[in-house]
């Protein structure tokens, strides 16, 4: 039974940072592809980075260059490390794994709309992030 746990969330201001983690268990393959999502209301639940066994690491234009996403396969732990926050950052994230390496960037596409054709076999519950 595979879980996927996230952790990390609250309230931060604008400017500030966090890290978001998200503890595997259940999962011995090791071939996998581990996105973080964001979902608001307004915007629905989209793909704002990946990371996959081969090391990939691949982001949104909306989050390149503030976010970074990381993983110590032994503890089955990923990270998704959120800077210069504002209030487009203010979501439930969720961490979701698939069985696959993750898609590789497309130079005419944002890496979102590339990780967002994957039907991720496992998710997480999602843990809070509000910036204000």
């Amino acid at each position: 039974h595979v879980q996927l746990v996230e952790s990390g969330g609250g309230s931060f201001q604008p400017g500030g940072s966090l890290t978001l983690s998200c503890v595997v268990s259940g999962y011995t393959s090791n071939r996998y592809c581990l996105a973080w999502f964001r979902e608001t209301p307004g915007k629905g639940r989209v793909p704002v980075a990946g990371i996959d066994n081969e090391a990939s690491a691949n982001y949104a234009e909306s989050v390149k260059g503030r976010f970074t996403v990381s993983q110590d396969f032994a503890k089955r732990t990923w990270y998704l490390q959120m800077y210069d926050l504002n209030s487009d950052d203010t979501a439930m994230y969720y961490c979701a794994l698939d069985p696959v390496p993750c898609p590789r960037p497309r130079y005419y596409a944002d890496y979102s709309s590339v990780l967002a054709i994957v039907d991720f076999d496992y998710w997480g519950r999602g843990t809070q992030v509000t910036v204000s």
